[in-house]
């Protein structure tokens, strides 16, 4: 995996623990503007609007970057739409990750030829 991959990937990784807390602190909110008079709805929409856009933005780019299938990609894309998605897609991105880390290593020792 390159160096432009594995940031790809990394930006996608760090958005997406974010995405997801916004998600449900604007589910919060949203039950609490129907409940009580506290309104921060319009306030976590907009934190939650632009996470969810650089979420997209940096999982078009791994896309692009990693040549996922259709499959994974979709995959990534759908967990980002489910309240606590983004905690699964960083988990998986994570050892993605750690799973190439580990191939190069050993593609650089010699020890598998791939």
């Amino acid at each position: 995996m390159d160096i432009k991959t594995a940031s790809a990937l990394r930006r996608l990784r760090l958005v997406s623990a974010p995405e997801a807390i916004s998600f449900l602190v604007l589910l919060v909110c949203s039950i609490l503007k129907r409940t009580t008079d506290f309104d921060a709805v319009p306030v976590m929409g907009a934190v939650h609007g632009v996470l969810f856009v650089l979420y997209v933005l940096f999982w078009l780019d791994a896309w692009n970057k990693t040549k996922w299938p259709l499959k994974t990609a979709a995959l990534y894309f759908v967990l980002s739409v489910l309240p606590t998605g983004g905690f699964f897609a960083e988990r998986r991105l994570c050892r993605e990750a750690e799973a190439s880390v580990i191939a190069a290593r050993a593609r650089k020792e010699g020890v598998v030829n791939a």
